[in-house]
């Protein structure tokens, strides 16, 4: 197993993307703090990989707020003993034409997207450090590194988590963390569900594969970046989008 004894925390893990990461990485071999503002939904999704046998227990955090963050990464340690991975794939949007958004929509965005990545990463490091080894992963977006319309704030947010990862790559490169990204493009998810289907087909036609992704293609780059095959891997940001920004 690629995981095997390792504790990783994921965040925005109720649901989607950060579901199917938590599953992909019990199943691997990992213990996997699932980290959610969803405390009903978080439950009942770790008790459901807990019935399939695997190491899971769920932790309520608002990313938004430094003590909640601090909260659990406490608790995470005491639980499992280390924290060997973070993935910060906990994230919101609220679109907008640029003429039309609010300073509250904004802010929003940045303080999940952008802001609780740095608490995030910096409430983790300590333990990373004291141990000399860790992996950490960023979710950034396609609309990150080329825009999007309708998409001021998710999408800044997006490029400043890429800004981070490569700073970060820098910083603790030698202390034997290693910093990455993925980068997803259309996923279909909860959200994209509700999206009709005619926008859907337009969506496919865009994407050289022909299809939009699932959740299971971005925890799969997780799983890569999270493991050990990964050691040499330090500050890219890793595309998955069917090829859809060729």
């Amino acid at each position: 197993m690629r995981l095997k004894d390792k504790v990783a925390i994921i965040t925005g893990a109720a649901n989607g993307i950060g579901f199917a990461a938590a599953e992909t990485f019990a199943r691997e071999g990992a213990s996997v703090a699932l980290a959610d503002y969803d405390a009903e939904l978080g439950k009942a999704r770790a008790g459901e990989l807990q019935d399939k046998g695997f190491s899971v227990e769920f932790f309520q955090v608002n990313v938004a707020e430094r003590e909640s963050i601090d909260q659990m990464v406490t608790a995470v340690k005491d639980s499992f003993g280390k924290i060997d991975i973070l993935v910060n794939n906990a994230g919101i949007t609220r679109d907008g034409m640029l003429s039309k958004l609010s300073s509250e929509d904004f802010q929003s965005v940045l303080d999940v997207n952008l802001t609780g990545v740095f608490h995030c990463t910096q409430a983790v490091l300590p333990a990373m450090l004291e141990q000399g080894k860790g992996k950490i992963i960023n979710t950034s977006s396609v609309s990150g590194v080329y825009g999007n319309i309708g998409q001021t704030n998710y999408a800044a947010t997006k490029a400043g988590v890429v800004g981070m990862t490569k700073t970060w790559a820098k910083e603790l490169g030698r202390k034997g963390i290693n910093v990455n990204a993925v980068a997803p493009g259309f996923i279909y998810t909860g959200m994209t569900a509700k999206v009709p289907e005619k926008v859907i087909g337009q969506m496919q036609m865009m994407i050289p594969l022909g299809r939009l992704g699932n959740p299971e293609d971005i925890a799969n780059a997780y799983l890569f970046l999270a493991s050990n095959e990964s050691d040499y891997v330090n500050g890219t940001v890793l595309h998955v989008d069917g090829g859809i920004m060729m």
